[in-house]
């Protein structure tokens, strides 16, 4: 096990804000209490009654939390509580007016405003039972007890730093206990400075130990915009899809920051469910940058939702959470899974597109390769084909510039700037095919050879080839995309 201590700050009304100081100067004077009385060799029992005659008002479940901190101090043998240093700078007489009441104030507050509770782990407890995270409404509060049957609510401002801070591997934890019911301990210590509410929770965390590999197979994933999902495939070891399924986002769309962190939590936790009860490992997409669009692209609505949305946080929830349960999670790299899923195994599994793009991460991260059919290496050497398909573009990259000289609104002119430019892109990669073939006429079966490079350009022109060409757009029928006859489905 590993240990962390991890700093957060609050916030709070004013009511609640003068019950937690009220709370924390009794507590205060507790622990200093306690400190006197264990320096001169008090039992702890005796102790504990003194406290609670003394302060009547604080939740007796507060005194053993105080007896512990009170101890911690017995090492040193010449405490001053409120700290020393500014013990002695205001016992300078030379001190006068606003210098004297800041050192002041900022000594009372360290003096009088601590409040700790040790957490224990049992069900009743859930982790800490005077001061306790919880999730209200999507977000993170502290719930603090003041009194029997008494609570206040604190929000709990901290964001993680990066996707390395243990911040995520708390709030992690958190959400597995929360949801299993199977509560971990920790300890939160508030403390009063400057005027705010300043915490820090200390809790064991497990440390990686991954026992579930893809040795056992993979969950691949695949994130998908538009419309906004994960797409889920089960891939067994020998690489055949085993099953399948998907988990919708569309709801966390337009969700506040906090709201949307939490649900992502949980999808998280519902992701490493699956690769438990699958018994498979977890492949995921090794994500740099997302393209998200450009202001005046024209597509707005895509571009409002990719820019609400983050990808590689949600991923990252997932790493994390599946890290924290020994799953072991393949990043593989997303080029051209998309396409090969499309191309290959839509219509040759009759799945849909999306599917098809996480069964082919599953397999990347398994180590297969993803060779062309023989009937679309025959296609991509038919210059017949292609200089049907090219004429195609030709036609597509006329039409759009008419439609350009015609379009008098700014923004539509951009939507069709943006449509001719991947047109007259896609086409001038045919011409070169063309010019290819012309040039070194090649055997279908040896066109690519075995370097990767040569195959991912093979997919490439074999999308621009076969998509608009032969079904204009994407054209999906129920939710599969449509089986393509030209060039069939085999391996």
């Amino acid at each position: 096990m590993m240990y962390a201590t991890l700093t957060f700050k609050l916030s709070l009304d004013n009511q609640g804000r003068q019950k937690l100081l009220t709370l924390m100067r009794w507590q205060s004077s507790a622990i200093r209490v306690a400190h006197n009385m264990l320096r001169e060799k008090k039992e702890r029992k005796e102790i504990y009654d003194k406290i609670k005659r003394l302060f009547p008002n604080l939740p007796t479940r507060y005194i053993p939390s105080a007896l512990i901190k009170a101890s911690q101090y017995q090492k040193d043998k010449a405490v001053v509580f409120g700290g020393k240093v500014l013990f002695e700078k205001l016992c300078k007489n030379h001190l006068q007016g606003e210098q004297r009441k800041r050192l002041k104030q900022e000594w009372r507050e360290r003096r009088q405003g601590t409040l700790i509770s040790i957490g224990v782990g049992n069900k009743q407890e859930k982790g800490n039972g005077l001061l306790r995270f919880e999730q209200i409404n999507g977000k993170l509060y502290l719930r603090i007890t003041v009194g029997k049957g008494d609570f206040i609510y604190a929000k709990v401002l901290r964001k993680p730093s990066n996707e390395r801070d243990k911040w995520n591997t708390f709030l992690a934890m958190l959400i597995e206990s929360w949801e299993s019911k199977n509560y971990f301990p920790y300890t939160v210590e508030l403390k009063l400075r400057s005027g705010e509410i300043y915490g820090s929770v200390s809790f064991e965390y497990p440390e990686p130990e991954i026992w579930l590999t893809k040795e056992y197979g993979v969950i691949g994933i695949d994130t998908n915009a538009s419309p906004l999902h994960l797409a889920i495939a089960e891939v067994s070891t020998d690489g055949n899809l085993i099953s399948y399924q998907s988990i919708s986002l569309h709801e966390l769309i337009g969700l506040p920051k906090n709201k949307k962190d939490n649900q992502e939590w949980l999808i998280a936790h519902k992701v490493v469910e699956i690769a438990k009860e699958k018994g498979k490992a977890i492949a995921i997409e090794d994500l740099k940058k997302v393209k998200k669009g450009y202001r005046g692209d024209g597509k707005a609505k895509l571009r409002k939702r990719l820019h609400s949305w983050n990808f590689k946080g949600l991923l990252s929830k997932i790493e994390r959470m599946a890290r924290l349960n020994g799953i072991e999670v393949v990043k593989v790299n997303p080029a051209f899974t998309s396409v090969i899923g499309s191309l290959k195994y839509a219509p040759q599994l009759n799945i849909d597109k999306d599917i098809a793009g996480a069964y082919v991460i599953g397999r990347r991260a398994l180590g297969f390769k993803e060779e062309i059919p023989e009937n679309y290496l025959k296609l991509l050497s038919d210059r017949e084909y292609l200089e049907y398909a090219l004429y195609c573009y030709e036609e597509k990259e006329r039409e759009l510039k008419e439609n350009l000289k015609k379009e008098t609104n700014n923004y539509k002119q951009n939507a069709v700037k943006s449509v001719l430019k991947k047109v007259q892109k896609e086409k001038s990669l045919l011409l070169a095919k063309l010019q290819s073939l012309q040039s070194k006429p090649s055997s279908c079966g040896g066109a690519y050879g075995r370097n990767p490079k040569q195959v991912e350009s093979a997919w490439q022109v074999l999308r621009v080839a076969l998509l608009f060409p032969i079904l204009g757009k994407w054209n999906r029928r129920g939710s599969r995309l449509v089986p393509l006859e030209a060039g069939g489905t085999s391996r």
